[in-house]
């Protein structure tokens, strides 16, 4: 048996505990791990909460993305040996001492790349690089993201920042030294964001990730001539009333080694501001949950 971290019904954190299952055997597709390391994101708690559906079958084991070492390949799987150090997107929840990981949407870990770092790229980094790529900025043109201080916002500034792109970023006061670290402008959000993101950007913004939604992307849109332009990861509805879009993802083994290789060269930093045991997997999700995480929060298992 393997220990996991996971919800029996849906529902807020009363429904989480832990959970003894079998170890998995990888299927088409699949190789099994020893999970070293796990990323925590709010897709997590969304899913407990059912608002991206309620076909999931109970107990669920939670988290999208982890790391570890190859114990088994599934039939038809090629590239990836027992023994490997690996890193990608799950099929069967990432807190957990032992998982399955998809062998599409997987990659090597470079031996520069610790397994906290790389547990951190399959969610956020991926989907920043997606949204950079999908908004299609050229070199000097202006980006604003709208919720930068977030694990998709840090990596998305960073990659913008590298491809020459100027940043612009919505957060917190507090968090003013924070995303200046990343190459960023920090505008507060709030009543007046327009005014303020004008002052920074007196002709405009060229393109808007947003990471927030609603009223944010509502205020934040009047600054963005091309609204083509604008690129959603959390409101689809907002974004398509906006005239932009919700983004594409596309994660593959290429764009996932690309980014460990940025992070080995050291020119992405995944910011993981937490590290925590799997036994206290509650306490993580719960931070994340609040909203008030900065970058990115990893449970690392033994």
């Amino acid at each position: 048996m393997a220990k996991a971290f996971g919800f029996v019904d849906y529902g807020g954190p009363e429904t989480q505990e832990f959970l003894d299952r079998p170890v998995l055997e990888p299927g088409p597709g699949q190789l099994a791990v020893a999970v070293r390391a796990a990323g925590v994101n709010p897709v997590d708690w969304k899913v407990r909460r059912g608002l991206l559906g309620r076909e999931r079958q109970l107990p669920f084991v939670m988290g999208s993305e982890a790391s570890g070492v190859v114990e088994r390949i599934g039939p038809g799987v090629t590239g990836f040996t027992p023994g490997d150090e690996v890193f990608g997107l799950v099929a069967a929840g990432a807190y957990a001492e032992q998982t399955l990981l998809l062998a599409g949407s997987s990659a090597l870990k470079p031996a520069k790349v610790g397994f906290d770092l790389a547990a951190t790229l399959p969610v956020a980094a991926a989907t920043a690089d997606d949204a950079v790529r999908d908004i299609g900025l050229g070199a000097g043109q202006t980006l604003l993201i709208l919720g930068v201080s977030g694990g998709v916002g840090s990596a998305a500034a960073q990659i913008a920042r590298s491809r020459g792109i100027n940043v612009v970023g919505t957060a917190g006061d507090s968090n003013r030294g924070y995303v200046e670290s990343l190459g960023a402008v920090q505008v507060r959000y709030g009543e007046g964001v327009a005014d303020r993101i004008r002052a920074v950007a007196p002709d405009g913004v060229d393109g808007i990730l947003d990471l927030i939604g609603g009223e944010d992307a509502r205020a934040a849109a009047v600054t963005l001539a091309d609204r083509a332009r604008l690129v959603s990861t959390t409101d689809p509805v907002t974004a398509q009333e906006l005239g932009g879009r919700f983004i594409t993802r596309s994660t593959t083994p290429g764009t996932l080694a690309a980014l460990a290789e940025l992070v080995a060269a050291g020119e992405l930093d995944p910011n993981i501001s937490a590290r925590y045991p799997l036994a206290h997997a509650a306490e993580a999700l719960a931070l994340v949950e609040s909203g008030h995480a900065r970058g990115k929060l990893v449970l690392e298992v033994s």
